[in-house]
């Protein structure tokens, strides 16, 4: 896998996730190297000076009256990072300890810190060695940066706090020695250089709009498949229709859902003048515009991150002209609003979701269908309880679609009286799109035992590769057996992509076709 050079322009959120979860290796390049040095050339002008400098020659937060002598400011750095490495909780995931690391590596190399050279080369070998430091989920208040768990990483630096190295527990400085690494004794205003930034918020962030991108095309496909297994209307997709509201994310998935059902002999079969359906429940005719608004919030979400994937986030920071200034651009507000944005439509997308699948399960509403889809209804229950899981599921994301953004706890003796609470959001938004997962996954699974029960008609080509996929690990309806194992098997298919690719090959062949 090719390296991704830090410092020759701002990360994408490809860069994250390669780093973060591919274990691509990162390269500081030649260009952050000289800003590394310059602005660390700047800090030690100030450092000698007798003025104070915050974070340099003064204490942290609201001790930032107080000015430290020379000789124990090195002291200084390691108890900010010992004192702030106060985390709790279980052990955040691997993928989001690497995604904060690229991050600051990231701020360091835009040459604003005042890190020394060989302390951000210290953190560019944790990430190529694949040591990654154990951080603990709750610390974080989401302003003055993610301090704590950003300390947890800082701690390993200097060879102190605990790591995973090929997936073991270790003690850092054992894990370093065996790398080939010296641990670095941190100097003025490394301390803060390392842990003042949004960069968990931040990957948190990259990480689920990479994963969305994938789920609203993936909840086309299951409405796209319910409307088809219901015998319902593609009518009100017509593309006309959706001008007369130009929201561009409605656009998409209204064409997104006609490409699906393009070709469908259970379409046709009820395309006739005595067909009473005119009007859908809005979960089947509405979709578009649910999974639409959806997209266009993933749209502004990383049109943030985009613009904070270009920020140099520290507080002081090193001016090009030399100058080291406070700032407040560590308070995480512009992330937090996202992730709770997302958490909100992903929420509502699964809400949708389920309310499709219930229809299925109802013979008051499924035109035709089985009791619940039950083989021999009475003796089995066929897909009941798989939509009381779904039930289960959506109450959740409900209850974390309540946002974080409007919670804040004054800290630090009231120095830092208003913060962010975004490291929350993102926590809370990766479960939110864990639970989106396994509600479209139980929309498909009941969705394509549908469509099987229409047979002999057939559906679209592209709904059809996707039952068959589903079909090479989940048998096709019959009496009741063990469900649990069929659910695991939907949803892995729809959180590797597999749904959706195997659904937009048949389409991209049809229109390569014509």
């Amino acid at each position: 896998m090719t390296s991704v050079v830090v410092g020759v322009g701002p990360l994408t959120e490809a860069d994250v996730v390669a780093v973060a979860r591919g274990g691509a290796a990162v390269e500081l390049s030649a260009e952050a190297v000289a800003a590394i040095e310059a602005s660390r050339a700047a800090v030690e002008k100030l450092a000698a000076s007798p003025e104070p400098a915050y974070g340099i020659s003064t204490g942290f937060g609201a001790l930032a009256t107080k000015h430290i002598p020379v000789e124990r400011r090195a002291q200084l750095q390691r108890s900010l990072i010992r004192s702030h490495a106060a985390g709790s909780g279980p052990e955040v995931e691997r993928e989001v300890v690497r995604a904060l690391m690229l991050l600051r590596l990231s701020t360091l190399a835009t040459g604003r810190t005042g890190i020394r050279l060989q302390t951000a080369r210290t953190l560019e070998a944790l990430l190529n060695h694949g040591i990654t430091p154990v951080v603990p989920e709750y610390g974080s208040l989401g302003c003055s940066g993610d301090l704590a768990p950003l300390s947890h990483v800082a701690v390993v630096l200097t060879g102190e706090g605990t790591v995973r190295l090929d997936g073991q527990l270790r003690q850092a400085a054992n894990a370093l020695r065996e790398k080939g690494i010296e641990p670095v004794t941190l100097a003025e205003k490394e301390g803060l250089a390392l842990i003042n930034g949004t960069d968990g918020m931040l990957g948190m962030l990259a990480l689920a709009s990479h994963d969305l991108e994938m789920l609203l095309k993936t909840a086309d496909l299951t409405a796209a498949m319910s409307v088809e297994g219901l015998l319902g209307t593609d009518r009100v997709f017509a593309a006309d229709l959706q001008a007369l509201r130009p929201h561009p994310g409605q656009a998409e998935a209204a064409r997104h859902m006609r490409q699906l059902l393009d070709g469908s002999k259970i379409m046709d079969s009820h395309r006739t003048p005595d067909c009473n359906r005119v009007q859908d429940a809005y979960s089947l005719r509405c979709s578009p515009q649910v999974n639409g608004a959806a997209r266009d919030t993933l749209e502004h979400a990383r049109t943030v991150a985009q613009r904070e994937l270009q920020a140099a986030i520290d507080n002081p920071v090193v001016l090009p002209d030399g100058r080291v200034e406070s700032n407040g651009n560590f308070h995480g507000a512009p992330v937090a609003y996202v992730l709770d944005f997302l958490a909100i439509v992903a929420a509502d997308v699964a809400s949708m979701s389920e309310r499709r699948t219930d229809r299925f399960l109802d013979t008051a509403r499924s035109h035709g269908l089985n009791a619940f889809l039950a083989h021999d209804p009475g003796v089995d229950s066929g897909h009941m309880i798989a939509q009381y899981t779904q039930a289960g599921i959506v109450t959740e994301l409900k209850r974390l679609a309540a946002p974080a953004s409007v919670d804040s706890i004054p800290s630090s003796a009231m120095q830092e009286d208003h913060v962010s609470m975004g490291w929350h959001a993102a926590r809370k938004l990766r479960k939110v799109v864990d639970g989106l997962t396994r509600v479209l996954a139980i929309e498909l699974l009941t969705a394509a035992r549908g469509l099987d029960l229409r047979a002999p008609l057939t559906p679209a080509p592209a709904t059809k590769a996707v039952v068959d996929k589903l079909r090479e690990t989940v048998p096709g309806p019959g009496p009741d057996r063990l469900l649990a194992p069929d659910i695991e098997a939907a949803v892995e298919l729809v959180r590797n992509g597999t749904a959706i690719a195997t659904a937009d090959l048949v389409v991209s062949g049809q229109e390569v076709s014509r």
